[in-house]
């Protein structure tokens, strides 16, 4: 690479707006940055030191770039695709924080249902192959409906809910289609309260804990809506305990982790997927709007081995949640403009507001988290006010996209 690379910088794996929190953090702290993405136009990159145009996957030609250059420290964001990059790296630099190799269990959906298991956690019916003909017969003896998933997929790509045998074949080609392993898990759907669990551990227990409600959009299940839950004692401290407990098993003793999960009838909490990184979908800034922890500010100071409890100390208490903005289209679009940004950032309990998409580019439909275009995040004594924010902003911020098909 022909760009001066800064010396104990930071190497940033991710340049997504999923980073851009990351970035910012650094610069606060007066650290140097180098960034590591695919895609020279990945939107953290101006905020970057440096820049290397890599696959966050290719770890021998991230070293290759860096050349005599030791990062202080590497890290990576809420992208399962730079993880084991992130081990590799850290144990080719001796980091002062290595990714633990048991987390990757966590990103193989079958895998991780034996570490539930391995844990005593209530569980539901699943079965896995890389065989489209066994999966068949094996889901057949599941109780519908049922989830049909990429065993190493992300984001909800892939990801189809059936209800009746028939459904089982085009749906599994469509997980493997997403699947780098060409691998699918079939789970039986579980009714519940849909339910996401952050936590930031050190030495094996949680500094930081949340849990949140999540609201879908509508007709698939990508996360328009996650906020603060109300819970009793008894079921956060079951939720918590059962998490921390999964983190251990993960290898997890320091740094972040989020589960889905369904809480039962029966007060039970049954988890769905684990992410054992740092949360996406701009949750780092539900937590500061919440409890005004900064649990990006920790996951810098552990990679850069510095003590994080600070970063992660509540000053208040009260209900956040995020609003993530898509394509109302269900074909492509070109976003033409945005309309209403000034008055929903001066709406009464909103704390942020981010535009992920710039007027001319190519927008998607809403169907995959990676097809977001923006959010807004809001903060108030009670879910209804917090709602109301996000109600009133929501309809203040409007993207006007064009139909490709319109498109000249």
């Amino acid at each position: 690479m022909s760009e001066q690379l800064p010396h104990n910088a930071l190497l940033v794996l991710g340049a997504s707006e999923e980073h851009i929190p990351l970035y910012r953090e650094a610069q606060r702290r007066g650290i140097p940055t180098i960034a590591v993405d695919m895609r020279t136009d990945a939107p953290a990159f101006p905020l970057a030191d440096a820049t290397l145009p890599l696959s966050t996957r290719d770890a021998d030609a991230i070293a290759d770039a860096l050349g005599d250059t030791r990062p202080a420290g590497i890290v990576a964001g809420a992208s399962d695709a730079a993880l084991a990059s992130w081990r590799t790296l850290g144990l080719r630099y001796d980091a002062p924080y290595v990714y633990p190799k048991e987390a990757f269990a966590g990103l193989d959906k079958a895998a991780f249902h034996e570490v539930v298991t391995a844990c005593g956690i209530t569980g539901y019916g699943w079965v896995a192959s890389s065989d489209p003909d066994e999966i068949v017969v094996k889901a057949a003896a599941l109780r519908f409906p049922l989830m049909v998933k990429p065993v190493d997929g992300s984001g909800s790509k892939g990801v189809t809910r059936i209800t009746r045998p028939d459904e089982l074949t085009s749906a599994i080609l469509r997980a493997r289609a997403y699947s780098p392993s060409q691998t699918v898990i079939v789970e039986e759907f579980v009714q519940g309260r849909q339910l996401t669990i952050d936590l930031f551990l050190r030495n094996g227990r949680s500094l930081m804990t949340c849990i949140k409600d999540q609201e879908l959009v509508d007709g698939g299940f990508v996360v328009r809506r996650i906020g603060t839950a109300e819970l009793p004692p008894t079921e956060r401290d079951h939720l918590e305990a059962s998490a921390e407990r999964l983190c251990r098993a993960l290898g997890i003793v320091d740094g972040p982790a989020n589960f889905d999960l369904v809480l039962g009838a029966d007060g039970l909490g049954r988890i769905i997927e684990a992410n054992p990184r740092l949360s996406g979908d701009s949750i780092p800034r539900v937590h500061a709007a919440a409890y005004g922890v900064n649990v990006v500010g920790a996951l810098i100071a552990l990679a850069l081995g510095e003590p994080f409890d600070e970063y992660l100390t509540p000053t208040r208490d009260v209900h956040a949640a995020v609003e993530l903005i898509g394509s109302p289209l269900a074909v492509d679009g070109e976003l033409v403009a945005w309309e209403g940004v000034t008055e929903a950032r001066s709406t009464p309990g909103i704390t942020d507001v981010e535009l992920y998409a710039e007027p001319g580019v190519l927008v998607r439909p809403h169907d995959q988290s990676g097809h977001k275009i923006g959010m807004l995040v809001a903060a108030g004594p009670s879910v209804a006010d917090v709602s109301a924010a996000l109600k009133t902003a929501g309809g203040l911020l409007r993207p006007i996209i064009r139909p490709l098909t319109e498109a000249k």
